[in-house]
């Protein structure tokens, strides 16, 4: 390890994602010799506080990125696509946490629990998968591990706040409006739809970006060829149903899961998952206790409970995986794998 730390770069430190990532920087007291936080011009300028001392948030250029060795990026795809070949010209090593380079196949897509070693083949770029995509391959891997999988059916149930600070805003001001008997006028969500918008307090949405030509939106594909990719199984049955919940943060998904074993009880997974780094099994129906997101906020884990076999099938399973989007789903994973590179003498 670089005994005086690291020169890391933050783009988009002013967004949901940037600010949670520099909380997670300090909170692991990620060794940083010196500190740039990046963003779009209309952010410059904006004051932020890490470790006590204030930083100027700058514009990003391509000369920002001289003598960065870590970036981690969570401005958007086309700032990504822009300014990441940027900074690996110049010797950093980026962490994307936009779509651009999630499916490119030079790209590895890492989750650290499940296909750390595949950080050993980057090109300087390395890319961190959807948030709801995160949290399901996490407790899908022991499985992966010790019995092989055949099949994933999930309906994600996805917090506002995935996409953007306005979504959570427009969230906070429908439900109050609607509570006083006031007008609402959507703005944001879904996002994806330049022509309509829906109210999402009290609400479910069945849309989380464009519709593809298939009938999936791109947040379902996104889901289906992501674990694929991570788990390297291309012949995977994968498929995903993706919805808009007004909860401020915190994903939950409902997984149905086909195994490669007739003879496993709802027991020996659910010990399985107990023991998996990265996961905390929440599962005693008889107590009521079970994860939900209003819980796992500010926790890196993902909680998985609601452990029980398919009554038709010997070898499907049922869970209810939940996390926080902006954490594992973001923020902690993009910092878990900055660590793993450090661990594995790859910076």
């Amino acid at each position: 390890m670089n005994a005086k730390g690291y020169h890391v770069a933050v783009v988009g430190a002013t967004g949901a994602v940037g600010e949670q990532m520099l909380q997670t920087l300090e909170k692991r007291n990620f060794p940083i010799s010196k500190l740039t936080l990046l963003s779009s011009a209309r952010s410059a300028g904006t004051k932020l506080t890490f470790k006590g001392e204030e930083y100027i948030v700058q514009e990003a250029t391509p000369e920002s990125f001289e003598g960065v060795q870590i970036a981690l990026f969570s401005a958007g795809g086309s700032v990504s696509l822009k300014f990441a070949p940027e900074a690996v010209k110049r010797g950093a090593i980026v962490i994307d946490n936009t779509s651009a380079y999630r499916m490119d196949e030079n790209t590895p897509l890492v989750v650290p629990e499940v296909n750390e070693d595949d950080l050993k083949k980057h090109n300087g770029i390395i890319a961190n998968p959807n948030c709801s995509t995160i949290q399901m391959v996490v407790a899908l891997e022991p499985l992966r591990e010790k019995y092989g999988l055949n099949k994933v059916i999930v309906s994600t149930y996805q917090a506002v706040s995935g996409a953007g600070v306005q979504a959570i805003n427009e969230l906070k001001e429908q439900a109050k409006a609607l509570l006083e008997g006031e007008e609402i006028n959507p703005q944001i969500l879904p996002v994806g739809s330049d022509e309509k918008h829906y109210q999402i307090a009290f609400n479910a949405i069945p849309q989380i970006d464009k519709f593809q030509d298939n009938g999936y939106t791109f947040e379902e594909m996104k889901m289906i060829n992501e674990t694929k990719k991570i788990m390297h199984l291309p012949e995977l049955e994968v498929a995903a149903t993706c919805v808009r919940l007004p909860v401020a943060t915190g994903h939950s998904e409902s997984v149905y899961v086909e195994i490669g074993a007739d003879d496993v009880s709802a027991e020996e997974m659910k010990n399985l998952l107990n023991d998996f780094e990265g996961v905390t099994l929440q599962d005693d129906p008889s107590q009521q206790i079970y994860p939900m997101p209003a819980d796992c906020v500010g926790k890196n884990d993902v909680f998985v409970g609601r452990i029980r076999k398919d009554l038709d099938r010997p070898n499907g399973f049922h869970m209810w995986v939940v996390s926080d989007n902006l954490l594992k789903g973001a923020a902690w994973n993009s910092v878990q794998i900055a660590e793993s590179l450090i661990k594995l003498n790859l910076v």
